[in-house]
């Protein structure tokens, strides 16, 4: 089903490029607000904010169903995200080649918090046979109430140096993020940062299209289509 974009009052093609270099770039509204105008386009920073808490989830969405099988063995680890004023917690997981396997932002962080990325990374993916962590008892606790509960028996690794790889992913969330300067909202932050994860799932070639030439944009537009 097609991501609507009836009685808007711009062409589908301007909201997606604006949600698109949003998200993949760091850049403010007020500056796509001045990047637009440059081209003849007259938007106001708040719509173009509007635009991407609409259509970030609905984007992911989509590319979720195409999105590529992932390795079966996981580096998990959470970051640091700021909302109203309070850290917030994204807890987030890659294979070995570093291909996004899941995210999640949580209140807090604890072994409830831990289960519930690993319910939702499940869910979407095949079970993993070893999963890296730090030496978080919290998500040391999460695997293991997985384990009991999906009667499964996966392997808990803790080798720090495996971990760099997700360390080193996070960096292009927390690069996004840094100018924001904090979210108004966990309902904004949580839609901005699926937006942001979605193309940096779409960087790393995680969704799969028909024709493998398409631009970025391109694939964007598809999504969408």
């Amino acid at each position: 089903m097609s991501i609507s974009f009836k009685w808007r009052q711009f062409e589908k093609e301007i909201i997606l490029l604006t949600v698109t270099w949003y998200l993949r770039y760091p850049l403010s509204y007020r500056d796509l607000k001045e990047m637009m105008l440059d081209r003849g386009i007259s938007v106001d920073h708040t719509t173009i904010y509007r635009w991407v808490i609409k259509y970030s989830e609905a984007l992911e969405q989509t590319g979720r169903k195409k999105k590529k099988p992932v390795g079966k063995r996981w580096r998990m680890d959470e970051t640091y995200i700021k909302v109203k004023g309070k850290w917030k917690y994204l807890y987030r997981a890659v294979d070995k080649e570093g291909n996004t396997v899941e995210f999640l932002l949580t209140a807090k962080r604890d072994m409830k918090a831990a289960a519930r990325f690993f319910r939702k990374a499940l869910k979407n993916n095949d079970v993993p046979e070893i999963i890296n962590i730090d030496k978080s008892g919290a998500n040391t606790a999460g695997i293991k109430k997985i384990n009991k509960e999906k009667d499964i028996d996966i392997t808990i690794r803790r080798v720090k140096y495996l971990n760099n790889i997700i360390e080193q992913d996070h960096r292009f969330i927390k690069r996004l993020t840094k100018h924001i300067l904090g979210f108004k909202s966990f309902l904004t932050a949580k839609a901005t940062l699926t937006g942001i994860e979605l193309m940096h799932m779409l960087r790393k070639n995680q969704i799969k299209f028909e024709n493998s030439n398409l631009s970025f944009f391109q694939k964007v537009c598809i999504l969408a289509s």
